[in-house]
């Protein structure tokens, strides 16, 4: 059989194997494993374990878990309402102050915790009734905390930049200093959304009150003291030294991004318990818990990703995508525009995670040779992939928020994401008009 039919055969096992239901890993590992008994050397099938565990045997790596423990342990803690509360009380002033304030906390709380799950639920827990019980609607409650989630794989410290750095074999520091400018055009594009959706609601919340109808909470104003404004910083500060010493770490250079994962573990724990005063085995054991449960599913997924791109690789199927892609002698921007229309398409239905271990062999070189930057690649490629957490059907972020608020009906919270889908796709626009919006700051650091 020829290289091109192989190909076609492996990508159909392997469409077939996802939506069978089967879990990832075991679909990625399963199709490798039968590819490898038909078409390689039977003796390759006696290296699966060898060649899983050299691949996940890397300094890189060694960061997922101990970002995970970090983000386990502030996830469980109450910093994340008392994060948004503070935010609420200092931006009160602030038309559409409340969803500008569920923007930051998210971006905050993302920064500190890594993970877009987790964000969701720590604050939609507190800021989706806070939004709905001041008059706002609930699909853009829900969407706004939605979208706010998924800056947990664009700012650092970010999983899915750690894998893209390990795939595409760039440097970490450069990626998440990278991950810093588009993270906050995010933040700047979704809080103005935040903030003309408010004008819009309280106007037309202000005409049916003059017309004689009920009058809704958002025409009503929060008002707070001075002192109430202070009282609301001890519980927020301790967290936002943690991740102004973690940074500081990273970026000069006195810890490697291992150490500093570990430090942030361990700086975390700390602080949860003397903050939270959560100490007591009762209290750590489910950190350690969801520790374990996710960092076991992601190096599961992570190896027998890498198996598959092995076996992808072995059998000249990843070259020849990669060579036909090239001999298409496509524009460099249409070719840029193809490779992410086929993220946003794989994104209906895999993880970010999958995508980047799955595709990085077969796009990567044809990216390299258009002379992009793999780095500003990297987090463009992350922000098209932060779609995929908010539109059907996978759409993680949406299950997360309609469990953390099931009154909210997933047809609703759907149509309040789509709104930041398409903030998304303007903020990749800008990315590919000025590059240096991501790139100024490795360019600055590391010369």
């Amino acid at each position: 059989m020829t290289t091109s039919g192989i190909g076609v055969l492996y990508g159909v096992a392997t469409v077939a194997a996802l939506f069978s239901g089967m879990p990832i890993a075991f679909a990625l590992g399963g199709v490798a494993t039968v590819f490898m008994m038909i078409f390689m050397p039977a003796a390759s099938v006696d290296t699966i374990a060898q060649n899983v565990y050299e691949e996940l045997a890397s300094i890189t790596l060694l960061t997922i878990p101990l970002f995970i423990l970090k983000g386990a342990a502030i996830g469980k803690s109450r910093a994340g309402k008392d994060l948004y509360d503070a935010l609420h009380v200092w931006l009160h002033r602030v038309p559409g102050g409340l969803g500008v304030a569920v923007v930051f906390a998210c971006g905050l709380f993302a920064a500190m915790a890594g993970s877009s799950p987790a964000t969701c639920s720590a604050i939609g827990s507190s800021g989706i009734p806070e939004m709905r019980k001041r008059g706002y609607s609930p699909g853009f409650s829900a969407g706004l905390v939605a979208a706010g989630g998924t800056l947990g794989i664009l700012l650092p410290p970010s999983i899915v930049l750690i894998l893209y750095a390990v795939r595409a074999e760039q440097s970490l520091g450069q990626l998440f200093l990278a991950g810093l400018g588009p993270g906050l055009l995010l933040i700047g594009l979704f809080a103005f959304y935040a903030v003309l959706r408010w004008r819009f609601e309280h106007r037309r919340a202000f005409a049916v009150a003059e017309a004689g109808g009920a009058v809704s909470a958002i025409l009503s104003e929060d008002t707070f003291t001075a002192a109430e404004r202070w009282a609301a910083l001890p519980r927020v500060l301790p967290f936002l030294v943690l991740l102004t010493a973690v940074m500081i770490a990273l970026y000069s250079g006195i810890a490697t991004p291992s150490e500093t994962a570990g430090l942030g573990a361990i700086l975390a724990l700390m602080l949860v318990a003397v903050v939270y005063k959560a100490w007591r085995p009762r209290d750590l054991i489910p950190i350690f818990q969801g520790t374990l449960g996710e960092s076991g599913m992601l190096l599961m997924i992570i190896g027998m990703s890498l198996l598959y791109s092995y076996v992808m690789s072995y059998l000249h199927i990843s070259q020849e995508v990669a060579g036909w892609i090239v001999g298409l002698h496509l524009s460099k921007y249409l070719l840029l525009t193809a490779v992410l229309l086929m993220v946003v398409v794989l994104g209906f239905f895999l993880p970010p995670v999958s995508i980047i271990l799955m595709t990085a062999p077969i796009i990567l070189p044809p990216l390299r040779a258009a002379g992009f930057d793999l780095i500003w690649f990297g987090v463009v490629m992350v922000v098209v992939m932060e779609m995929g957490l908010i539109h059907p059907p996978v759409g993680l972020n949406i299950f997360v928020i309609n469990r953390v608020a099931p009154d909210i009906g997933l047809g609703a919270i759907i149509w309040g994401t789509l709104p930041f889908v398409l903030l998304m796709t303007l903020a990749v626009i800008i990315l590919a008009v000025v590059p240096d919006i991501a790139m100024w700051l490795p360019h600055l650091v590391y010369k």
